[in-house]
């Protein structure tokens, strides 16, 4: 996770307040053995106390964004984490799974059981899908196939059913579908966004979503369940991702829709709005500053990890805990309070 040598004392308070599972972040940079004195982590600020929490200046030149070049990496599992079999049996797809929110999820899914697929961009993201990959052959249960990597432009429609035809074949069916992937550009005036740049991410972020849904629903049973990824920014507005606010406004209407078409086929719909997230879709968004007081803004004074957020998928993907649910939207957002 990190060089015990480019943590010091000074920096050590700073790089923990971004782990939710400290004592685990500890005991991986210093071993019981070479620890002079026990490290108490009472003796650590942490964000709770109200201290604005910051993330090191980093800025990455392209999208999609990598995970293994991000300073601290983003953490996709807690060990406070407990599965209990949530979903043993089920095959996910889970779009952009190779890094960020996607990765948790992901990760998530097979510690409960199930067998999980995940797109990524081909000649991009390799490095970040091998990774992907090795963590969820330690995490699957005995019963549960080996994981499966799909390289995918979602944006377009026969590209999208040659995702779901690959996964059909290797595993014969689909239980979980979770749209995930997504883009995003800064522009601070609409007349800075061209049809190009709109088309680009009307496609990634919501076209995709579309398609996949109904190629992916031919072989989806009752009891099945769709998930999409959404954001606090459709409930409150960014005036500097417009375009990318737009789609996640977009995405909350479609599962609102959809779900209703769905309800008697027995499969829900039902979305997950994370608010300041930190993956790879942030520095590769913005530059050193503002990827530093990323998620200062939120009353929790920090951003969240992708750890804290999968769970949502994990609850909204299985029967048992949100069989009554349809058409909703959770919330992980540090504590902004929307009405939706």
């Amino acid at each position: 996770m990190f060089s015990r040598s480019l943590i010091s004392s000074r920096v050590l308070p700073t790089v923990l307040s971004w782990y939710p599972n400290k004592t685990q972040v500890i005991r991986n940079l210093f071993p019981r053995n070479q620890r002079k004195s026990p490290v108490r982590l009472l003796d650590i600020r942490m964000a709770s106390d109200g201290q604005q929490q910051q993330v090191p200046p980093q800025k990455q030149d392209a999208q999609p964004g990598k995970e293994h070049v991000m300073n601290p990496i983003p953490e996709y599992y807690s060990s406070n984490y407990q599965p209990s079999n949530k979903l043993q049996g089920k095959v996910a797809l889970v779009t952009g799974g190779d890094s960020g929110i996607g990765r948790a999820v992901c990760h998530s899914f097979a510690l409960e059981g199930a067998t999980v697929a995940f797109t990524y961009v081909k000649s991009q993201e390799e490095k970040d899908a091998q990774d992907s990959l090795e963590i969820l052959r330690k995490a699957k249960t005995s019963d549960a196939k080996d994981p499966l990597a799909v390289s995918a432009d979602l944006g377009y429609d026969k590209n999208c059913k040659q995702v779901v035809d690959e996964v059909v074949k290797a595993f014969g069916r689909i239980d979980i579908l979770v749209n995930n992937a997504a883009e995003q550009y800064k522009a601070s005036s609409v007349e800075e966004i061209d049809e190009e740049r709109l088309d680009r991410v009307f496609r990634t972020n919501i076209y995709s979503q579309f398609f996949l849904s109904r190629h992916a629903l031919k072989y989806m049973k009752e009891g099945s369940s769709i998930i999409n990824t959404t954001s606090v920014n459709a409930y409150k507005g960014n005036d500097k991702l417009l375009d990318y606010t737009a789609t996640k406004g977009a995405i909350v209407a479609f599962t609102r829709g959809l779900s209703q078409q769905l309800v008697n086929r027995g499969v829900r719909v039902n979305t997950v709005a994370p608010g300041p997230i930190w993956t790879p879709l942030i520095p590769a968004s913005f530059d050193e500053e503002e990827t530093a007081q990323f998620g200062a803004q939120v009353p929790m004074k920090r951003p969240g990890q992708p750890s804290e957020v999968a769970p949502c998928f994990v609850f909204l993907a299985c029967n048992h805990c949100s069989s009554y649910m349809t058409g909703q939207t959770l919330h992980p957002n540090g504590g902004t309070v929307v009405n939706g």
